[in-house]
């Protein structure tokens, strides 16, 4: 069995060296934002240049799910959206 991450409440596993943003859209969720409806929030360009894909880190603060390595039992949630648009 798989280790796994929380996106929220909902446990989703990871293969080794996979990134947050990588396990989060192998089990379908692309939209990373507040409320499931915001511009940002979508794992965009894949390597941390547009910062689209920042989650918050239950602990940590908030990271480029895109960049950062999954871990066994992190607790990722939506970064409060700061009004910013990638149009």
């Amino acid at each position: 069995m798989n280790p796994c991450f929380y996106w929220i409440d909902r446990p989703v596993s990871f293969r080794p060296g996979e990134t947050i943003a990588a396990a989060l859209l192998r089990v379908g969720i692309a939209d990373l934002g507040p409320d499931g409806g915001q511009v940002r929030g979508r794992v965009f360009c894949g390597i941390g240049a547009c910062q689209a894909c920042i989650v918050a880190v239950a602990g940590e603060g908030p990271v480029e799910a895109c960049l950062t390595p999954a871990r066994a039992g992190l607790r990722l949630s939506p970064q409060p959206s700061l009004g910013l648009r990638h149009d």
